[in-house]
């Protein structure tokens, strides 16, 4: 676990670059012609919004928080300004138009760190994070970053509830812990660690 240490969240400082862990999951990064993009994803519970517009700030972007009108109905949504510094995330993950991960692409703690906060949900012996349904060739990259970080997956499909990557085991479980860091205010259920969250109904 400690040579692990150096790749934790808590071990490097929050960059801007670490907001691509929005991108993990559904995600986009939009860009406004050459001179600026930015970054938003829609979230299932109002808190991981609020929470996430947070995380921003601490990397480097205000964000804001709104909503959006799904057939689903409203829809929490949290999207950066447009920035000119966050036009290299834009080119590196979305310079073919599709969203697809940079070559040679490695996953850090800060990363996985915004995407488990967007999208992450414990089980009982288990732990999901998100995949984008839209972008399905970055699903198995992913899951070998994930991998990279001694963090062996397994996918899940629609089916099963994902898109996701599965992570179970309680060695795994507790280097994703260390990965993530400490969870901000509010998001303890939903933590590596944390009680599993249960869907009403």
């Amino acid at each position: 676990m400690a040579q692990l240490s150096f790749f934790s969240a808590e071990a490097s400082r929050p960059r801007l670059a670490d907001l691509a862990g929005l991108l993990c999951g559904r995600g986009q990064v939009t860009s406004f012609g050459r001179t600026a993009a930015r970054v938003s994803t829609v979230v299932d519970e109002d808190w991981r919004a609020r929470a996430l517009a947070r995380e921003c700030a601490r990397y480097g972007a205000d964000a804001q928080v709104t909503v959006m009108e799904t057939d689903e109905g409203r829809t929490p949504l949290i999207r950066t300004a447009f920035r000119v510094d966050l036009l290299p995330l834009a080119r590196l993950w979305a310079g073919g138009q599709a969203k697809s991960l940079p070559p040679g692409f490695a996953l850090g703690g800060s990363m996985l760190r915004i995407w488990a906060l967007a999208s992450g949900r414990p089980g009982e012996r288990d732990y999901l994070l998100h995949l984008d349904p839209d972008a399905p060739d970055t699903h198995a990259p992913l899951a070998a970053a994930l991998g990279a970080l001694g963090l062996p997956v397994t996918t899940v499909r629609p089916r099963g509830g994902g898109p996701a990557i599965r992570i179970s085991g309680r060695r795994r479980l507790e280097t994703l812990a260390e990965l993530v860091g400490a969870p901000p205010a509010g998001a303890e259920p939903a933590w590596p660690g944390g009680l599993p969250v249960r869907k009403a109904g």
